[in-house]
């Protein structure tokens, strides 16, 4: 057992699970979407694309390129609650949450296809 992979399977899977957590609940209630928990989502997401970078195959270029947009997508999200929260003078209303959750909602789209992805590899690397 390699534990390179174990590790990067272990981050692109949390990565996943730690999106799907924060996402469940009402789109629009901030009690359902913990603060903290949204930050081990960058933070695991931010890892697993590291982890990501050292790969040199095509394969790997896509798990990149899943990754970017998954970080890309929490980012936009960070902002958004960043900016509901400290600037703007409505706060975190249940509009910007929805929209919060739904930019998660499309990083969770991203995680999944670079899980999928991960497997196919797996199941290719047996034959």
């Amino acid at each position: 057992m390699n534990p390179e992979k174990v590790v990067f399977g272990f981050f692109i899977v949390l990565a996943l699970t730690l999106n799907f957590g924060f996402v469940l609940g009402d789109m629009d209630d901030p009690a359902h979407h913990p603060v903290y928990e949204f930050f081990a989502v960058v933070v695991v997401n931010l890892i697993a694309t590291v982890l990501k970078l050292g790969d040199r195959t095509q394969i790997g270029a896509v798990l990149l390129a899943t990754s970017l947009v998954a970080v890309l997508q929490l980012l936009a999200a960070s902002v958004l609650w960043a900016f509901a929260v400290y600037v703007s003078q409505d706060g975190l209303t249940p509009a910007v949450m929805a929209s919060v959750v739904s930019l998660s909602s499309g990083a969770v789209l991203a995680n999944v296809i670079s899980v999928v992805l991960l497997v196919v590899e797996t199941v290719n690397l047996r034959r």
